[in-house]
């Protein structure tokens, strides 16, 4: 099959080349550009497109695409929010993606940015490089015996309660789907506003749906405990950003790690050190020190890198050979 990958960095063209020795059958090209109305002229004479979480999947790129000849877009990741699923079925594109690259990547991620922000780990790293060793200001707390909250215990997170397990905390979870693993876990699954109004940390592990838009707004945030870790690795949108700016200012919420914003297209993945950050409520938010950014790295693992090649490569090579795929996206 003939693709064309969209949104490419580096890591993708090193592990989807090393893949492509397993599936010879394939043909990749790369281009840094994202996959948006104007750049969907590229896929002229490509068979798919490999896109990434912030490229445009919307039914005006899909007509376009389409009218190219394009028949199959591949996701190189999990979520699918960007992808007009419908308007994909009607022009009879096939959207697959990779359900399951590492759970463990993005729930380490999430648990290393607690880690950091409750002992304040990368203002100390500031400090002792300037050469200021003082300890004021770097009071964290204890682990073991604090409520954990985890929305959407899903894979991710599924392995994001075992490890908080290990460290003692008491779990709390809300999925429309309990999970059984969890259940043996010692995970208790509450209504929203109770996992809310006990959990010390929230970390947030669902997908972007119509449900789970602005989840955590400023209703929410009014019910968590004074001082609550939020944490986000699922997809910026979860979060109503402005309703936890106002919670960070009041100090209802204590401390803010985030892998994922909800208008990150435009800013994460690329370099913008010599720029002004357009956005001004990136900028509000990267002011506060108990806050912690980090660009969409949470799948940035080999391990996770290597199983998206692979799978992402797998899936276009069972369409070809029998139209069908595990991995198939349906319209919800």
């Amino acid at each position: 099959m003939k693709v064309l990958m969209f949104s490419t960095r580096p890591h993708d063209q090193q592990y989807f080349q090393a893949a492509l020795a397993e599936h010879p059958e394939h043909e990749i090209a790369y281009v840094e550009a994202k996959l948006n109305l104007d750049t969907a002229t590229l896929a002229l004479g490509y068979d798919a497109v490999c896109v990434f979480v912030n490229d445009d999947v919307s039914r005006q790129v899909l007509e376009k695409l389409q009218a190219q000849g394009v028949r199959v877009v591949a996701l190189r990741c999990a979520g699918y929010n960007n992808v007009d699923l419908t308007a994909a079925g009607q022009l009879g594109i096939a959207v697959v993606r990779v359900p399951a690259y590492s759970p463990h990547a993005v729930a380490e991620h999430a648990v290393a940015l607690i880690l950091c922000l409750n002992r304040k780990i990368h203002r100390a790293y500031v400090r002792v490089r300037e050469g200021n060793f003082s300890l004021n200001g770097l009071i964290g707390f204890d682990l073991m015996g604090k409520t954990v909250g985890v929305v959407g215990t899903g894979a991710i997170g599924t392995v994001f309660a075992q490890i908080m397990a290990g460290f003692g905390c008491r779990l709390l979870g809300f999925d429309i789907s309990p999970s059984e693993t969890c259940r043996r876990l010692g995970v208790d699954y509450v209504p929203l506003h109770q996992l809310w109004g006990e959990s010390d940390i929230i970390s947030l592990h669902c997908p972007l749906t119509p449900d789970t838009y602005h989840l955590v707004d400023g209703r929410a945030v009014e019910q968590m405990k004074k001082g609550v870790m939020l944490i986000n690795t699922s997809r910026g949108a979860v979060i109503d950003t402005q309703a936890v700016i106002r919670g960070l200012k009041s100090g209802k919420i204590g401390y803010v790690g985030l892998d994922v914003y909800e208008e990150e297209a435009g800013v994460f993945f690329e370099d913008l050190s010599d720029k002004v950050i357009p956005d001004d409520v990136l900028a509000r938010l990267l002011t506060f020190p108990n806050v912690l950014v980090t660009g969409h790295q949470g799948f940035l693992t080999h391990e996770a890198l290597q199983a998206i090649a692979h799978t992402t490569l797998q899936n276009l090579a069972d369409l070809a050979t029998t139209g069908k795929c595990n991995n198939l996206v349906h319209p919800q």
